[in-house]
């Protein structure tokens, strides 16, 4: 049983797109022109939810962020992933030929108040981001010790 709320959320300023290998995009519109801003484009990277009766463990796919590219915040309920990835060419060396031009991910949560969001540990490792947000120590299950009278 779920005894949290893992909500993902989107601005309502964007509009939700699809790129080509059905990854969805969030992209923001410009208020002047009522046109996508591409430069403000974000994918929305996927993310798998594991709970267990501790708290739960958060996964998700970024390819090529590395770890100074890679912005985690809570703000009370709000937890906020934003990362950018990039192909480095070497110097003197020019891309002829690139299919993964948007390399910025955005992704916001709403977190339970079951969740204690100031004990949050974060790793990068392969791609893969792991939080791991454990419950608060109200929430946490504990045994109650029966009395014989």
């Amino acid at each position: 049983m779920n005894s949290f709320n893992l909500s993902s959320k989107t601005p309502n300023s964007s509009s939700l797109a699809t790129r080509p290998g059905n990854q969805a995009v969030d992209r923001p519109q410009d208020q002047s022109q009522g046109k996508p801003n591409y430069s403000d484009a974000a994918l929305t990277p996927p993310v798998d939810v594991i709970e267990d009766s501790q708290g739960i463990t958060l996964y998700a796919d970024l390819p090529g962020v590395s770890r100074d590219k890679l912005n985690l915040q809570v703000t009370a309920d709000t937890l906020t992933i934003e990362a950018e990835s990039g192909l480095t060419v070497p110097e003197g060396l020019r891309s002829s030929h690139s299919e993964v031009s948007l390399g910025r991910y955005h992704r916001v949560f709403t977190l339970s108040k079951e969740l204690d969001t100031g004990k949050i540990a974060a790793d990068l490792s392969n791609g893969v981001l792991r939080l791991r947000i454990p419950k608060a120590e109200h929430a946490q299950p504990r045994r109650i010790q029966v009395q014989a009278g």
